[in-house]
């Protein structure tokens, strides 16, 4: 895999990694979620077909990608850098979309800012631990007065966020890693993946984390999955996600025609590490290619 600097049509840098054959017939774009990086779809990326050309990249505000201007950490932003990302490093070809919580979002705003860029060249999308709508009111799978407070943090976290400064108030790695552990996880996962998604959220820039919190309390696509009905397509949740929800899942599901709905018992939100296995599965299935076989998880 290589590894560069792009600089956004908003004049945003940031950084892209990509590899396999430059003449492929076949693109995989690798979208990471909130608070997270590129190194997300590591497991994942290293089960793809040989064949298929892929490229992942750090979202702006987070990993080693700059900051968002002011007013620019939105999720349309996003989209439009995910299509800046496209026409530098996948100009021509058959797309193959793959989104996992926020990075689906994003595909979603994708199709509803550029539906020609997606009809035209998107032959296939994976939707990982994600929601077209509704995710405005986060409980954490908690019932009741529990679920209640739980929302209540949660938005005033984001706030917190918004205004937080890293040398004020330095968010420990303990306490990361605690996090990690009891909301986005399932049962009895990697400490390797614990330490990743801990050291994943260290480096986003806090700020930008607390906008796009925000944008994601907001955020409603469902209009837009109209662009993708008849694309081929999988919608892959945990049973055990306590931010994006089964019921999330089978939301988008219902609006795709041609989708399938994947479940995985036991799982948390976090799927490209749990069930690495079962995500390059899916996304090498949906890129028509000859398959290699998959021994890890």
């Amino acid at each position: 895999m290589s590894t560069g600097r792009f600089t956004t049509s908003d004049g945003t840098s940031l950084v892209v990694e990509y590899g396999g054959p430059a003449d492929a017939e076949v693109t995989v774009v690798l979208v990471h979620g909130w608070t997270q990086d590129r190194r997300t779809w590591d497991r994942v990326d290293a089960l793809l077909p040989p064949q298929v050309r892929r490229v992942r990249y750090d979202l702006r505000g987070h990993g080693e990608s700059a900051p968002p201007a002011p007013g620019t950490a939105t999720i349309d932003r996003l989209a439009d850098d995910l299509a800046d990302v496209v026409e530098a490093f996948a100009p021509t070809g058959r797309l193959v979309l793959a989104g996992h919580s926020m990075g689906g979002m994003t595909i979603m705003a994708l199709a509803d800012r550029h539906p020609k860029l997606v009809r035209d060249r998107v032959d296939g999308v994976t939707f990982v631990s994600t929601a077209c709508a509704g995710m405005g009111r986060v409980t954490l799978g908690l019932p009741g007065v529990a679920g209640a407070a739980a929302h209540r943090i949660e938005r005033r976290l984001a706030a917190a966020l918004v205004r937080y400064r890293r040398d004020r108030l330095p968010l420990g790695r303990t306490a990361a890693r605690l996090g990690a552990r009891l909301l986005v996880f399932g049962r009895r996962p990697r400490r390797a993946d614990v330490e990743s998604v801990a050291d994943q959220l260290l480096r986003a820039h806090p700020a930008s984390v607390g906008a796009f919190q925000n944008e994601i309390s907001l955020h409603d696509r469902t209009t837009a999955l109209a662009v993708l009905r008849r694309t081929p397509g999988v919608v892959m949740a945990g049973t055990a996600d306590r931010l994006c929800s089964t019921r999330h899942a089978r939301a988008i599901a219902d609006e795709l025609e041609a989708s399938r709905l994947v479940l995985c018992p036991g799982a948390g939100h976090m799927l490209p590490q749990e069930r690495a296995r079962e995500v390059a599965q899916e996304i090498s299935a949906l890129c028509r290619v000859p398959s290699v076989p998959i021994s890890a998880g």
